[in-house]
C-alpha cells in the first residue's frame, strides 16, 4: 500500500487517506456519516445530520468577505463498491489498498472511491483550513448517490442558505459542467417454470470475464462490451444450434456499472459434448475480434459441472433468452445540441435466472425527459410480452444548460487568469445531484467541476495526482472571488 498522504496538497490526500480507511459502500455510509459529523464539531463549525443522513457543515466568512455570495460545496459520501473476482475484499469491513502509479492513484484490485472522495477531502481541506479567502460555506455531503440519489431527493426545503452551488463530482480536469442526464431505472421481475433434467444430457458452466465495465453513463460511449448481452447473445445461437436447455444465468451487480462478468450453467445433449466446446472457443474468438480495442482480457469459457436438480421450462427458456438479447442496450442516441455528447442510453446492468425467478435491473439514462421516458417503455415493451412484471423507480430529472450563469462567466475568468486558457463548457451523459437539487432550489447557481479520474466504477479507477492539485488551487481561488452578493 502506497502511502498517499505524502502526495500535494497533503491536506487533501491527508483526508482521503482517512475516507479510505472508513468503508462507505452506498446505503452503508453510516460510519462515514459519523466521521464528518465529527470532524464537523471538532473544527468548531455548525454540523448537521438530516433525516435522510446528509451531512450539513457551515463556516462563517473569512475577514472581510461578509459581504460575498453564499457558496454550498456539494459532494457525495458513498462509493460504487466493485472488485476484480480473484481479489478478496469486503467493502463493508475492509479498507481500501491504495498505489500510487507515477502520475496516477489507484486501488489494488478494487474501486477507489475518487469518486467522490476527492471531491469529499477536498470540501473537507478547505473548511479547515485558516489559510484560504471566502465567503460564506455551507457544505453538503448527501449520501447513496450512486444507488437512487436518495440523500438529494430527501433534501428539505429551507435548509441550505446559499446562493451558488459547486458541485466536486465531474472527473475531467479543465472542464466546467452546466448540465447532465436525467435517469430511470427498470426492474423487470418474472416466476419461470422448472422442470427435471432430459436425460443423455452433460452440463456446462459458460462465463464471460475480464471484460473492463465502467461508469454506465461516462464510459457508456466506449464501445465496451456488456457481459450480459454477449452471454444471451450467445444462449439465443446455442439453443438454436444445440437445444441447450438453462439452468440458470447470472450477470452484474450494480445498476450504474457496465457489468463485466457473467455466467450460465446449461445442458446440451452428450453426444454433441467435444462440438460445443469448439462452439464456446469460437464465440471467444468471434468476440474477441469484435472487441479487440475495447476488451483485450476478454475471456469467454466453459467447464463441465454436475448436472444440476432443475431446468428451465423450454418454453419460458425461449422468451427470456430473446428478451434480454433483444433488450435495448449502449449508446441510442447522440445529442443534437451538443457535439460528442450521448443524449440517451441504456445499460443492461443485472440480469438474474435463479430459482425460478427472472429478474432484471436497466438504468435508463437521457438529457432529453421524453426520450429517457420512451426508452424506458420500449425496455417495459419488451419484457412485458414474455408475461414480465415491469416498474419504472428512482426517476431524476437532468440538468438544463445556463449559459448566462453568472457563476460560470466567474469561473471562466478564474481558470484564464489563473492558467492562460478557457476551460471547455459541457454537459456530461451521467446523473449528477444538480438536476435534483435545482428543483429543490430553483434559484442556486451551479456549476460541476473536479479533476481528472478515469475508469469510476470500476476496478481500473484511477485519479491523476497533478489534476488534484490543479483543481484545488483553482477551487480556492474561485472562492476568493466569489462576487459580491
Amino acid at each position: 500500500m502506497s502511502d498517499i498522504r505524502k502526495l500535494e496538497p497533503k491536506d487533501l490526500w491527508n483526508y482521503f487517506h482517512e475516507i479510505t480507511q472508513i468503508p462507505h459502500p452506498s446505503k452503508k455510509e453510516a460510519r462515514i456519516v459519523e466521521f464528518m459529523k465529527e470532524f464537523g464539531n471538532k473544527n468548531n463549525l455548525e454540523t448537521i445530520v438530516d433525516k435522510i443522513g446528509n451531512v450539513i457543515i457551515r463556516k462563517p466568512a473569512t475577514k472581510g468577505m461578509e459581504n460575498r455570495k453564499g457558496v454550498i460545496l456539494q459532494t457525495h459520501l458513498d462509493m460504487v463498491p466493485q472488485k476484480n473476482s480473484d481479489k478478496k475484499h469486503d467493502f463493508e469491513k475492509d479498507p481500501i489498498q491504495t498505489v500510487i502509479d507515477g502520475d496516477w492513484v489507484k486501488a489494488d484490485g478494487t474501486t477507489l472511491g475518487s469518486d467522490n472522495g476527492i471531491g469529499v477531502s477536498s470540501v473537507m481541506a478547505v473548511l479547515a483550513s485558516g489559510n484560504i479567502q471566502h465567503g460564506p460555506l455551507e457544505a453538503l455531503f448527501t449520501v447513496d448517490e450512486e444507488t437512487g440519489m436518495t440523500g438529494a431527493n430527501g433534501l428539505k426545503k429551507g435548509l441550505l442558505k446559499g446562493d451558488i452551488l459547486l458541485n466536486l463530482d465531474s472527473e475531467d480536469e479543465g472542464e466546467l459542467f452546466v448540465g447532465c442526464a436525467g435517469g430511470v431505472n427498470v426492474e423487470v421481475f418474472r416466476k419461470y417454470g422448472q422442470e427435471k433434467p432430459p436425460r443423455e444430457m452433460t452440463a456446462f458452466r459458460v462465463e464471460a470475464r475480464g471484460l473492463k465495465g465502467g461508469h454506465s453513463g461516462v464510459d457508456i460511449a466506449l464501445g465496451r462490451a456488456n457481459s450480459n448481452k454477449i452471454m444471451f447473445r450467445f444462449l439465443m445461437q446455442a439453443e438454436s444450434d444445440f437445444g441447450i436447455r438453462l439452468a440458470g444465468a447470472a450477470g452484474g451487480d450494480l445498476r450504474n456499472a457496465i457489468p463485466r462478468e457473467s455466467w450460465s450453467v446449461l445442458l446440451v445433449p452428450d453426444k454433441r459434448e467435444s462440438e460445443f466446446k469448439k462452439f464456446v472457443k469460437g464465440y471467444e474468438k468471434m468476440y474477441r475480434a469484435e472487441f479487440a480495442e475495447t476488451e483485450p482480457d476478454l475471456s469467454f469459457s466453459c467447464s463441465k459441472v454436475e448436472l444440476p436438480p432443475r431446468v428451465m421450462k423450454q418454453s419460458d427458456q425461449y422468451k427470456l433468452i430473446r428478451a434480454v438479447f433483444a433488450c435495448p442496450n449502449g449508446v441510442l442516441r447522440m445529442s443534437q445540441a451538443m457535439t460528442g455528447l450521448v443524449e440517451t442510453s441504456n445499460n443492461l446492468a443485472i440480469v438474474k435466472c435463479i430459482n425460478g425467478r427472472f429478474e432484471t435491473y436497466c438504468l435508463t439514462r437521457s438529457s432529453v425527459d421524453t426520450a429517457k421516458e420512451a426508452t424506458a417503455w420500449k425496455i417495459a415493451a419488451v419484457f412485458q410480452l414474455t408475461g414480465a412484471e415491469v416498474s419504472l423507480s428512482g426517476a431524476y430529472p437532468g440538468w438544463k444548460p445556463d449559459m448566462n450563469s453568472p457563476i460560470l462567466n466567474t469561473m471562466l475568468g478564474v481558470y484564464k487568469n489563473k492558467f492562460g486558457k478557457l476551460p471547455e463548457v459541457k454537459a456530461i451523459h451521467a446523473g449528477l445531484e444538480c438536476g435534483i437539487l435545482g428543483g429543490i432550489y430553483p434559484n442556486l447557481d451551479m456549476i460541476s467541476f473536479g479533476p481528472t479520474i478515469r475508469y469510476p466504477h470500476s476496478p481500473d479507477e484511477k485519479v491523476n495526482v497533478p489534476t488534484v492539485k490543479k483543481f484545488f488551487d483553482y477551487l480556492c481561488e474561485t472562492l476568493r472571488q466569489i462576487p459580491v452578493k
